[in-house]
């Protein structure tokens, strides 16, 4: 990720050498409201900046972005006034508020050299954050790179915490960021570059230049040790599927906890092939893995007190005259077996493999996320995602997302679509006679393969995960990393809290 340089100042806003000074405005009925530390940039308007923004018709509306002129006023010769939108009834902003200006003003200042913001002293890391991801590009492939982001941004400090603290603020954000970024380029590079082998070899240099152990598993292994979901869906491919297992042993280690993500490099549906319309969006199959990948070697930067093991099953879904097919069975790692009825159900017998041999280990707790099932989409839209599993810990987790910014919602797993994956070969089909409760019926397949007493959750991204639209806030066209941000929060809640 080429991203900006980011320091902290105290230095004087009237006096400070930049190209560009960012503020935040707030909307009211009245009009729009300076926000945050903007004093001295309203002093040298003699405190008429309102009045020149509402002259450029300003609102002070979500990631609304107005440029003033400062004609000497200030060092700086541009304010960019940024939108949050309408505060609290105590006037304040949220986390996101500050996450989704920052990261709307971080692409206006692309190609700049120096900027200074305020909206820092609102929230210092939601402010790192979306000025490091609302800047992203992903230009691997393009001849013409365009405007870089800007090269340095100074961060205005708020008013309450000590220098030493806001630093190492920047410096867990500023990672956060880069574990998106990363799941970002790993969802937004091709799949003919981005295939199980290689993106085996990608997930262990990253987890390899922090000290991860990594074991990567390739077909004969897979083979040999009866990883029969990943081996059936990876068949037909002339590129052979992975498994990979990163682990972090954090000092002090009091819980341990399975982080298992769905890794489709690409997904044709199989035999059951899909329609042509939108299948190049299924380079993005990968984003559980590149997600669960990404966070432990995050847990590892910020040195969480835990165990983590990501396991990242990796397959390509192809037709072709080894694929499997509607009617087989698979037999599953640990013995249970699989009637498939739809090959394009793919994703749940890859991670049933990687879910019984996560728990293996014995873990206190298992995240599973996949970009599962279409019908996620159509129950939740395309920004939130659904989280299935035991009840207590699914809601924790569903609050855990809001909190963070990544719209979660909790969904139950309903004892009675059970019934509809009943087989008469086998002891399970991978998909229900029916479209009814989709996303609710692959939950309640995964669930068969999590042992009693294990704590579990499945997070269904598979909107969430891309964006195919212009930007938004801090979320760019293409991979959005959905969900680290998440999965970081209930590391660090698992942390403190058990």
């Amino acid at each position: 990720m080429i991203a900006p340089k980011l320091a902290i100042t105290d230095s004087d806003l009237s006096s400070t050498a930049a190209d560009v000074v960012v503020i935040g405005t707030t909307q009211g009925p009245a009009g729009p409201s300076l926000a945050g530390a903007s004093e001295a940039v309203d002093a040298a308007f003699d405190g008429g900046l309102l009045g020149v923004l509402e002259t450029l018709g300003a609102s002070g509306k979500a990631e609304e972005v107005v440029s003033v002129p400062t004609f000497g006023k200030l060092a700086a010769p541009v304010v960019l006034a940024v939108g949050l939108g309408k505060p609290a009834a105590d006037g304040s902003v949220s986390e996101d508020q500050v996450r989704k200006a920052s990261g709307a003003v971080a692409r206006a200042l692309a190609g700049r050299k120096r900027a200074v913001t305020t909206l820092s002293a609102l929230h210092l890391g939601p402010a790192v954050e979306g000025t490091l991801l609302g800047g992203y590009a992903f230009t691997d492939y393009k001849t013409a790179k365009g405007d870089g982001p800007v090269a340095r941004v100074d961060l205005v400090a708020p008013a309450e915490g000590t220098k030493r603290a806001h630093n190492a603020t920047v410096k867990a954000s500023t990672a956060v960021a880069e574990a998106v970024a990363a799941v970002r380029d790993f969802v937004n590079t091709p799949p003919n570059d981005l295939y199980p082998a290689s993106f085996a070899e990608r997930a262990a240099a990253l987890a390899k230049a922090e000290g991860l152990d990594v074991e990567v598993l390739d077909e004969k292994a897979l083979r040999k040790q009866g990883f029969g979901g990943i081996l059936g869906v990876g068949g037909g491919s002339s590129r052979p599927p992975r498994l990979v297992r990163i682990t972090y042993r954090g000092a002090k280690a009091a819980k341990k906890v399975a982080l298992v993500g769905k890794g489709i490099t690409f997904d044709t549906g199989g035999i059951s092939i899909k329609p042509a319309a939108g299948m190049d969006e299924m380079t993005s199959d990968m984003g559980g893995a590149a997600a669960v990948i990404a966070t432990v070697v995050l847990a590892a930067k910020l040195k969480y007190p835990l165990e983590v093991t990501a396991w990242a099953p990796m397959a390509e879904n192809m037709p072709s005259g080894t694929a499997y097919r509607p009617g087989d069975v698979l037999t599953m790692y640990g013995g249970k077996t699989v009637e498939v009825l739809n090959t394009d159900a793919e994703g749940r017998l890859i991670l049933s493999d990687a879910i019984v041999r996560a728990c293996e280990d014995a873990p206190d707790y298992l995240i599973e996320t996949s970009t599962l099932t279409g019908a996620q989409v159509v129950a939740l839209g395309k920004r939130t995602s659904g989280v299935m599993g035991t009840e207590e810990f699914r809601d924790r987790i569903a609050e855990l997302g809001r909190a963070v910014g990544e719209q979660a919602w909790a969904m139950p797993l309903p004892d009675e679509l059970r019934g509809d994956l009943d087989s008469r070969v086998a002891d399970i089909a991978n998909v229900a006679g029916h479209r009814f409760g989709g996303m609710l019926t692959a939950g309640v397949f995964l669930r068969e393969f999590v042992p009693e007493g294990v704590t579990w959750a499945h997070i269904d991204v598979a909107g969430p995960s891309f964006h195919s639209g212009g930007p938004y806030g801090y979320t760019t066209k293409g991979g959005t990393g959905v969900p680290v941000r998440t999965l970081a929060a209930v590391l660090a809640d698992i942390a403190a809290n058990g």
